[in-house]
């Protein structure tokens, strides 16, 4: 297996001076990142290390193979996470009359309709959340995943995340997940959400894809 090295990303200074996150909080949280990156790392290593016995060993029960494969989507899946996550906090939470609002608005009848659908999906995730765009559907719509590799959804591109760990809010909310989302709206920097957004739609002109060799499509 190739090994790329991977280094944490760099995320804007404002995500140390929220509105009812504190620094330490985002400190203690960033570490958790890092310490996704040192493990991917880790068993990017491993797997290049395996034997033809290791090889021949494989099996869905219990072997060297799956364990790494299963551990490597869960390190890859808290990196990604999280870097969407630290990506788009720091803002005033304020969005403008944009392409990404016009469709939320279609999508869920209106914003607050979203915003009620999205808290109300994380207090019922054990993980994680995603505002995503479905390509077949041609929608915006909400899911949930319970560890950092579960309940992938095909077709859908993530533009917004948000972490239901008890880890992102424990230290500022105690128990009260609730008050945590409320927050997290308050401190989003729609800008970086909206660029997600209109990322999306840089590949496609009428279902005509116009793809460069970087895009992920």
């Amino acid at each position: 297996m190739k090994i790329i090295k991977l280094e944490p990303k760099k995320f804007s200074e404002k995500i140390f001076q929220m509105k009812g996150i504190s620094k330490k909080a985002v400190e203690e949280h960033l570490k958790l990142y890092q310490g996704y990156i040192n493990k991917y790392n880790e068993i990017q290593e491993k797997l290049s290390q395996l034997t033809d016995d290791d090889f021949l060993k494989a099996n869905q029960t219990y072997s060297l193979v799956r364990e790494l494969k299963v551990e490597l989507s869960f390190a890859w899946g808290g990196i990604i996470n999280h870097e969407i996550y630290f990506s788009h906090l720091g803002g005033e939470g304020k969005i403008s009359d944009s392409d990404l609002f016009k469709q939320i608005k279609k999508d869920f009848g209106s914003f607050e309709n979203y915003k009620k659908d999205l808290k109300a999906t994380g207090i019922s995730a054990r993980g994680w959340v995603w505002t995503a765009w479905n390509e077949k559907e041609k929608r915006l719509f909400n899911y949930l995943g319970d560890a950092q590799n579960t309940f992938p959804v095909w077709y859908a591109k993530p533009i917004l995340a948000l972490d239901v760990y008890e880890h992102a809010y424990f230290m500022d909310f105690g128990s009260n997940r609730g008050n945590y989302i409320d927050v997290f709206f308050e401190n989003l920097n729609w800008k970086e959400i909206e660029k997600n957004f209109e990322k999306i739609f840089e590949c496609y002109c009428e279902n005509k894809c116009k793809c460069n060799e970087d895009c992920q499509c």
